[in-house]
This record gives C-alpha cells, sequence and structure tokens, in this order.
C-alpha cells in the first residue's frame, strides 16, 4: 500500500480569485529566490533557497480561480542522500468555495513518508501554507518562516 501524498489545507475569508491570485504571486510566499514566470499555463521558474535547495517547475495545468499544478523538472535537495528526490513529483493548488470561504487544498505528489525528505520538506511545506500563503491572502504580505 502506498502512503498518501504530503498535503494541507486552509481556508479564507477571501475569494478563489484572491487566493489563485496569491499562489501566483509565488515570490511573495515562498521564501528564496524565485526565477522565471509563474503566471500561466507552461511558464517555468527556478526556486532556491541557499545551498540547500534548488529545484525548477513547469505549470502544467492552469484553470483559473480553480488550480495550478506544477511539475517538477529538476531538483537538488542538499541535505539529503538522494538530491533529485522532487524530480518529476507534482505540486498541485486545489481552490474550492466552502460557506462563501475559499479553501486551498496543498498537495506534493510523490512527497510521502518513506522518502528521506518527507520531514524536512512536510514540515516546511507546512508552514509555507499555512502561515505565509495564509498570510498573503489574508492581508497582503507572505510571512517569513525560515
Amino acid at each position: 500500500m502506498t502512503s498518501p501524498d504530503f498535503t494541507t489545507t486552509i481556508t479564507v475569508d477571501n475569494t478563489p480569485s484572491d487566493a489563485f491570485n496569491a499562489i501566483n504571486n509565488i515570490g511573495e510566499w515562498w521564501e528564496g529566490v524565485i526565477e522565471g514566470n509563474t503566471k500561466e499555463l507552461n511558464d517555468e521558474f527556478t526556486y532556491r533557497m541557499k545551498e540547500f535547495h534548488f529545484s525548477k517547475q513547469k505549470i502544467v495545468e492552469f484553470v483559473p480561480n480553480e488550480k495550478v499544478v506544477w511539475l517538477v523538472t529538476e531538483s537538488s535537495l542538499s541535505f539529503i542522500e538522494q538530491h533529485g528526490e522532487w524530480t518529476g513529483t507534482t505540486i498541485s493548488f486545489d481552490i474550492t468555495t466552502i460557506n462563501n470561504k475559499a479553501q486551498i487544498r496543498f498537495t506534493h505528489h510523490g512527497l510521502v513518508p518513506q522518502i528521506e525528505c518527507f520531514g524536512a520538506c512536510s514540515n516546511a511545506w507546512g508552514r509555507l501554507i499555512q502561515e505565509s500563503l495564509y498570510s498573503l491572502i489574508t492581508t497582503g504580505k507572505g510571512k517569513e518562516i525560515f
């Protein structure tokens, strides 16, 4: 049996459009250096956090106010033995409306307990989504968490 992918959910008193726009304003909530485009289907961007993390993502699904999916095409995580664990995984943001609130379900498909970076990466994603992205959507400013 396969373990579940890492998932976390936030609910905000904002519109799906607010949530969608914040998600795609990656440099305001994902702490580190973002290079490239992040606003439409097939855009590609890189993320770097010092010498610890490099990854390249391609936006493979882009449905305004509903969903964004990134495919990780390259990765190098220096703090684990298998540096390329993220390569080939996908990261999705599903936006729905529940009781007039926007709910964002974040899933890193392929980030499962069996891989080495699960503990550190799931903790980082949890904080980024629950604290920084949440803050960006609700206040207009992401939170520095690292």
